[in-house]
């Protein structure tokens, strides 16, 4: 659920509908100001200023976005207190509803945290060893690289396994799909690794599912059941749950974007991100982590199960470009960089869905907590609805207000270094390819270089234009703009006893949340060209594929027909397959680069870190009476006529 793609070469945006469960905060700041607020009580002298702050963000979000930003809903726990909650426009547009604090909303991916502590439960009891291969709880679960049999719980809630990535098939939908997490293990089957359990760690969606199933098999009840009874009831999350069926009762924020305003959106990820919850539920649940595994009380999980998942995971990593992000057990971040750099960790996990967009955060040694959870904003307009940047801009004004701090961290400036003799683009120029946009280097006759992006039917140039100079600081700018670039190599022996190398175009800016502090990710892996696609290849480029098994009541579906899948390539690029699922497309097209295992099976070709490398595809051919179809994750397509 929610987290911006993979920034793409440029300024990132916030999440876009097709990052769905996904980490990532929102795009670069940009001011969220007036609104009016409903179902709150009077403001507590504690945090007052914060609280005022918060309330003109979120209002002027409002105003600043009705086309997409209906509600908004938040909370704010110090200790055992909720100092503040409040629900802000309205959970149904058509039937003017306003939203209140019993709201529900799709929190996406925060649902992960849940997953994390169910696994800790487990492991309580005896029955979950962290380090212990999968497999042996899931003895049906195969994969075609005999590495799959090395994935370990740990790999799994840590986003370091090597699965693919994201089952996208009837994901979300606008009624219940039942089954998902079996089908989504069934489609692993036909699949390989995309790297070496425990070798890097990327945003992955299917590694929560596959807890969901753990869950299932260790429990002896499905995965809904055992978190209502070891979590949900007993922290009294009477708001909060799975829909795993149309509500009869209780309140949900709908769907709203565009100005219009959708049926209610069903998430068949469940552990991945099928929670709907309020922000006070969600405070209950950081009493528990404040409370070191207890609730009033009441021992829910070890105090060791909470510290695993705040523990940093990325430690025994082999490919780790970017250190800034620490991944936990079940959170984004055990040590959040914007509210590192004001000296206080935090332990963050933010989530979409196709329509909503949230951020929770504990902070443990200051017992301070809070939720923001709302519809997912225009990323284009500069006042809108961002979770991250908001609950940044809350939690480091309410560590001021009370003293924990004496004042916000500076914004990260950007201003250029001078210009400094340049390190050379011969072996840095190319096309770096991605999770969903491959990109090209060009280098300039000044030294400096270019970024194009491919559109389609050509090289688009990218940030205006901008060429990249070299500067003192290791980096290559264009002028003063916030982001920057620089090309980094990793090689090394991996876990086989085989060399790799690897190189990377690097991006550093304010990538994410308020602006407080700057993050380097990889966004692209450089891909050299192959020997020519043999002729069965050749005779399927240009053809389009039509989806068979999705179901017509899912968003993609309803929003933009039946999804299909269309086969290219890239002449700069020989050797490799250009793939665009329309089901992934947001806005514009989105294309992976993959190459040729055999005559009928295309493979995953980059090995990135962080986020660019998620959700990646493998595409099998089979052919049966005579007729070809295609197989790309748990779809299924036939070639399309006309």
């Amino acid at each position: 659920m929610r987290i911006p793609p993979a920034p793409r070469p440029a300024c990132p945006s916030s999440a876009s509908r097709r990052q769905f469960l996904g980490y990532g905060g929102a795009g670069m700041l940009a001011a969220v100001l007036p609104g009016c607020g409903g179902g709150d009580g009077p403001t507590p002298a504690a945090y007052a200023q914060t609280i005022e702050w918060g309330r003109q963000e979120i209002a002027r979000a409002l105003s600043g976005d009705p086309d997409n930003v209906a509600a908004v809903s938040i909370a704010l726990l110090k200790n055992d207190t909720v100092v503040w909650q409040q629900a802000f426009g309205r959970a149904s547009v058509e039937d003017n509803v306003a939203a209140g604090i019993q709201t529900r909303f799709n929190i996406g991916s925060v649902s992960k945290v849940l997953a994390a502590l169910a696994a800790m439960i487990l492991r309580d009891r005896g029955l979950l060893d962290l380090d212990a291969p999968v497999a042996r709880y899931l003895p049906d679960f195969t994969m075609l690289s005999p590495e799959y049999a090395r994935i370990t719980t740990r790999h799994l809630l840590s986003h370091s396994s090597g699965l693919p990535g994201t089952s996208m098939r009837n994901a979300f939908a606008f009624e219940p799909m039942p089954g998902y997490a079996v089908n989504a293990e069934a489609a692993l089957a036909d699949e390989h690794l995309k790297h070496l359990p425990g070798e890097l760690a990327v945003y992955c969606n299917d590694g929560f599912t596959m807890i969901e199933r753990v869950v299932a098999a260790l429990a002896k009840q499905d995965y809904t059941s055992f978190i209502q009874a070891n979590v949900l009831t007993p922290l009294g999350m009477a708001d909060s749950g799975f829909l795993t069926k149309k509500p009869t009762g209780g309140s949900f924020a709908l769907p709203y974007a565009g100005g219009r305003q959708y049926p209610q959106e069903f998430v068949s990820p469940l552990a991945t991100g099928g929670l709907t919850a309020t922000p006070g539920d969600m405070m209950k649940l950081a009493r528990l982590f404040l409370e070191r595994g207890t609730y009033q009380s009441r021992r829910i999980v070890s105090a060791d199960g909470i510290a695993q998942m705040g523990t940093d995971q990325t430690r025994g990593l082999t490919i780790n470009p970017s250190p800034e992000w620490v991944w936990g057990l079940g959170w984004d971040s055990v040590r959040h960089p914007a509210l590192a750099a004001a000296g206080v960790q935090a332990w963050q996990k933010n989530g979409g869905t196709a329509f909503f967009s949230s951020d929770f955060y504990v902070l443990p040694d200051q017992r301070l907590a809070l939720m923001v959870t709302g519809n997912t904003g225009n990323a284009q307009r500069p006042d809108t609805y961002r979770a991250g940047a908001l609950a940044e801009g809350v939690l480091l004004r309410a560590l001021v207000e009370d003293g924990t701090i004496r004042a916000l961290p500076p914004l990260v400036a950007h201003t250029a270094p001078p210009v400094a003799a340049s390190p050379g683009l011969t072996d840095a120029v190319g096309v770096y390819a991605n999770y969903n946009q491959p990109t090209r280097v060009t280098a300039n006759q000044d030294g400096s270089f270019s970024l194009s992006s491919w559109n389609g039917t050509a090289w688009q140039p990218m940030n205006g234009g901008a060429r990249y100079s070299y500067r003192s600081d290791g980096w290559w700018w264009g002028g003063d703009a916030p982001i920057s670039y620089r090309f980094e190599v990793v090689s090394g022996i991996d876990a086989n006893g085989q060399p790799y190398r690897y190189r990377y175009l690097m991006l550093r800016g304010p990538l994410f949340g308020a602006g407080y502090n700057e993050t380097t990710l990889p966004v692209g892996q450089q891909l050299l060209p192959l020997a020519p696609l043999g002729a069965a290849w050749q005779a399927r480029l240009g053809k389009t594929w039509t989806v068979t098994n999705e179901s017509p009541a899912t968003v993609p579906s309803t929003l933009n027909g039946t999804p299909y899948a269309t086969l290219g390539s890239l002449p700069e690029l020989p050797g490799y397959i250009l793939v665009r699922n329309s089901s992934y497309d947001d806005g514009s097209p989105e294309y992976q680069l993959l190459a040729p295992l055999a005559a009928d099976r295309a493979g995953m070709t980059v090995k990135i870190p962080a986020n660019a490398g998620r959700d990646l595809y493998e595409l099998h051919f089979a052919t049966a009476g005579g007729k070809e179809t295609l197989t790309i994750g748990s779809w299924t397509y036939e070639a399309a006529v006309g």
